[in-house]
């Protein structure tokens, strides 16, 4: 008797133990199934390290990739191949933010009950958020400088324009290794997506939403700007002589003297808790993509460290595509909603599937701090930046010249927002070693707002 009850008991346990292994297998196909498949060692789908089959299109149905056997077509405008490189990605899946990499599972046709051998029949068509024309007019617009451009509806999170420089053609992908000098430096790179840059003035809109939530008379108070000024630690250098100027005027013409003050006054702590606020310090995930997580550290600075901090140019480093999402923010009554690239799957007898992200957003700041930021970054454009550099949009911007400890150029930004609810697009602009921040930058966000407008017309 005792030896059938251990020989029973063992015929449990085995069973048990079969159950969960089953159990976890299933689990982990459930949740895993869609890495394994877009293994490169999965001959299922890739033919040579090229997929099989599958149709990447943008949002009004252009063609960016096709793939049927292991053969590619392209679109047949090698300005557009190069805007969306960084989008699309490569065939030989270098470039890590690419949707044909990220995606290819989709592509394929791949489902948790057929695997990759659908019903409807192989390949699916996999439709983008991006606009191509409009990519392929800010790719344009940076005329030849490395760095990004962002646009993006604050509204719904449809990231309409995506840019990253240098590029290349990818239906005539160079041979890098015999790239001469650093033109191809960090081309595989998504910079809007993968990289962080030192943000200049335009961390001025951190500080001075900081300074409307914790200094209560800040609007009432002026400041004296006489080209520089004399802290704990070192000296702090303006870009011009201000005279005296209240807190609106010291965001216009970004008033180094000013927001030193500011930054100074804040303190370390809540300096910190409004950089971790922007988002500056996180990262967050999309359409199978992480951003660069930024950095704000003013532990145990001096007061022109902290100042510099609060002004942007001490160690503080900014994701293009999180600082995108900050503006929307503002723009967006407080409220950031984050992007989405990937929109619907349609498969081979037509079916569409959504497949964007669930709508994410988070309150960034009270909506009457973002009705205040808004009004003063339109009293940029409007007293000091110029309206007529930007005809017939209602603009709403802040500029950075991001100094760089190499003394080269500074690189030239531009950050903000159209105050149209027919056309509620967030941009940021980031032209390496351009120079000063509305120059190019601005030039170029000027450009790719008006054909946005454009498009959507």
């Amino acid at each position: 008797m005792n030896k059938v009850f251990k020989r029973a008991l063992l015929v449990v346990v085995f069973s048990a133990a079969l159950l969960a292994g089953i159990l976890f297998f299933l689990y982990e196909y459930m949740t895993d199934g869609p890495t394994w498949v877009r293994f490169y060692a999965n001959a299922h789908i890739y033919s040579g390290g090229d997929l099989n089959t599958g149709r990447i299109v943008d949002r009004r149905g252009a063609l960016l990739i096709e793939t049927e056997n292991g053969a590619h077509q392209f679109n047949e405008s090698s300005a557009v191949r190069r805007a969306t490189m960084h989008a699309v990605g490569d065939t030989g899946g270098n470039v890590a933010t690419g949707v044909y990499k990220n995606y290819a599972d989709k592509l394929v046709g791949y489902d948790l009950l057929n695997g990759v051998y659908s019903f409807a029949g192989e390949g699916t068509t996999l439709s983008l958020s991006l606009d191509a024309e409009l990519c392929a007019a800010a790719l344009e617009a940076l005329g030849g400088y490395k760095g990004t451009v962002g646009v993006y509806n604050y509204k719904t999170g449809e990231l309409l324009c995506m840019v990253s420089a240098p590029t290349f053609d990818i239906a005539d992908p160079p041979e890098l290794p015999e790239a001469p000098g650093d033109a191809w430096d960090g081309v595989y790179i998504n910079r809007f997506i993968s990289s962080t840059y030192t943000p200049g003035s335009i961390f001025k809109l951190v500080t001075a939403q900081a300074a409307i939530e914790e200094i209560p008379d800040i609007y009432s108070r002026r400041f004296t700007c006489e080209g520089s000024i004399e802290l704990p630690g070192g000296e702090i250098r303006c870009s011009g002589v201000h005279g005296e100027i209240g807190f609106d005027e010291a965001l216009a013409y970004s008033c180094n003297v000013a927001f030193a003050e500011i930054a100074v006054e804040l303190g370390e702590d809540t300096l910190t808790g409004y950089a971790e606020k922007a988002g500056v310090t996180d990262s967050f995930s999309f359409s199978r993509m992480t951003t660069a997580r930024g950095s704000f550290d003013v532990s145990d600075t001096t007061d022109s460290e902290l100042a510099w901090a609060g002004i942007g140019q001490y160690t503080d480093l900014v994701n293009p595509c999180g600082f995108m999402v900050y503006m929307g923010a503002v723009a967006n009554d407080g409220v950031a909603v984050y992007p989405s690239l990937v929109e619907k799957t349609t498969n081979a007898i037509g079916l569409s599937f959504p497949l964007g992200d669930p709508k994410n957003q988070t309150r960034m700041m009270p909506s009457a701090t973002a009705r205040k930021l808004k009004r003063m970054m339109r009293n940029n454009v409007e007293s000091y930046y110029g309206q007529e550099n930007f005809p017939g949009l209602k603009i709403c911007a802040k500029s950075g010249t991001a100094e760089l400890s190499s003394g080269s150029e500074p690189h030239s930004v531009f950050a903000g927002f159209l105050d149209d609810s027919e056309h509620p697009y967030a941009f940021v602009v980031i032209a390496e070693n351009a120079g000063a921040g509305r120059g190019v930058a601005g030039s170029v966000a000027n450009a790719v707002l008006q054909k946005a407008v454009q498009l959507a017309e």
